[in-house]
């Protein structure tokens, strides 16, 4: 899986070929076949890793902090993550496949469901408590917050500016739109 990933971000999902990972990787065609059928199956398995991966963030947003604090420690820990070249490369290679393959994309919404659904319960809890604002749809806002999150680290590899200089901007329109309105920054 290690040699297909760097297979996939040094040529691309689709100029690699089982036969350059099997290379990478130190293993015969052969046996490479013998755990992966295809291409497409090695990327069903990066599928599973990128569940394993979300776990730190998964953890941040299960914590009882207030939603304020615990949103923002969320923010900056997914933003530096996503903000890695090989995080946005990957990304989007992943994504121009699941494009093309309902099965491949089912399993990355997935992912990005566990993470939507522990946000959402984050900025719903908080908005209960009085430290967010209520949402006429926190699940929506969610997805946003994470669209922006993912945006600005695609941006910041694009434009060669560091995902830290992008950050507190990020942060401070999320504060905004979630803070109750007397109180948003």
């Amino acid at each position: 899986l290690e040699a297909a990933v760097m297979c996939f971000l040094e040529n691309g999902y689709h100029q690699t070929g089982v036969r350059d990972i099997a290379t990478r990787a130190g293993v015969s065609l052969g046996n490479l076949y013998n755990h992966f059928p295809s291409k497409h199956d090695v990327l069903v398995e990066i599928a599973g890793l990128e569940r394993d991966e979300l776990a730190p963030f998964l953890k941040i947003l299960a914590k009882t902090s207030p939603a304020l604090k615990v949103l923002d420690k969320f923010v900056t820990a997914y933003a530096k993550y996503l903000a890695a070249p090989e995080n946005v490369i990957l990304s989007i290679e992943i994504t121009s496949e699941a494009i093309r393959k309902p099965d491949i994309a089912d399993l990355f919404l997935e992912n990005r469901d566990l993470l939507t659904s522990s946000l959402t319960s984050v900025l719903s809890r908080g908005a209960a408590d009085g430290d967010l604002r209520p949402l006429s749809d926190p699940s929506d806002t969610a997805q946003l917050i994470l669209e922006l999150i993912e945006g600005s680290a695609a941006r910041s590899m694009l434009s060669g500016v560091p995902m830290r200089k992008i950050l507190g901007g990020v942060r401070d329109f999320i504060s905004a739109a979630v803070s109750p309105p007397d109180t948003a920054v």
